[in-house]
């Protein structure tokens, strides 16, 4: 077992995938630099409003652990879709074979790299959030959860990219489709100024499907270890997945009709 174990993820494979998501500029552009620009501007635009500090540091914190979100968006929705189909537009995938490289293990060595990067793009993200922003202090229950609803987001975007890339097989496509999924879900989250109370009834409904909407709007609650009812974030995670899902079978079914 220990054998299987290291054919299918080494640290030689590791660095080669991890200089490949280093090496793409989006995930540094949307997933590290946008995140830390948006939420000082809004924050320091929303200071300028409110005067009561407990208050102030309740709606910063709320909007930063929501904004926080965009960085496994654009480093996996969004960086890892483009560089699948970039490379799948190239053929490095079946070059890779012939090396005796498959897919499943440049796919798990992909996951681990991913994770790496945004290990790195958090502890930024949240270095910079605390030097500049007035943030509340976390509950060790919040944090767990935190990180669990980001991995947990993180795993179903890597799947929907995946699925993307694979059925399109298309730069231009691709990073069309995945840049409007990624501005879609920022806006019906409430992350680009229009919040969910302003909302239409429409796109509340839409909203509500989002896991996005509820770490956006509630995880505050749950940071600072208030009581929260997580049965709607745990069915929009579900129905997110299984979108990703269904996706995923789509791409994987057309993939084995073409290799017959």
């Amino acid at each position: 077992m220990q054998n299987k174990k290291r054919k299918l993820i080494s640290l030689q494979m590791i660095q080669f995938e991890l200089r490949k998501t280093i090496g793409n500029p989006y995930v540094h552009i949307f997933g590290v630099g946008f995140p830390i620009l948006l939420v000082n501007i809004i924050a320091h635009s929303i200071a300028t409003e409110i005067t009561d500090e407990a208050m102030l540091s309740m709606i910063i914190t709320t909007l930063f652990l929501g904004i926080g979100t965009i960085i496994p968006l654009a480093t996996v929705l969004m960086g890892y879709g483009v560089s699948r189909a970039q490379e799948l537009e190239k053929g490095i995938p079946q070059r890779m074979e012939l090396f005796g490289i498959k897919t499943r293990t440049a796919l798990c060595n992909r996951v681990v790299a991913e994770g790496i990067f945004m290990i790195f793009a958090f502890c930024i993200y949240f270095g910079v959030g605390y030097l500049c922003l007035d943030l509340e202090v976390p509950v060790v229950s919040g944090v767990l959860l935190y990180i669990v609803c980001i991995l947990a987001l993180s795993g179903i975007v890597f799947c929907l990219a995946y699925a993307i890339a694979t059925i399109f097989k298309k730069f231009g496509v691709t990073y069309c489709i995945t840049m409007l999924i990624y501005f879609a879900i920022m806006i019906f989250s409430g992350m680009m100024g229009i919040s969910y109370d302003s909302m239409s009834g429409g796109m509340q409904a839409v909203a509500k499907l989002l896991p996005t909407t509820y770490i956006n709007n509630d995880f505050y609650t749950v940071w600072v270890g208030e009581s929260y009812n997580f049965v709607p974030m745990v069915q929009s995670y579900l129905f997110f997945a299984a979108v990703a899902g269904i996706m995923l079978f789509i791409a994987i079914k057309r993939t084995a009709r073409k290799l017959h």
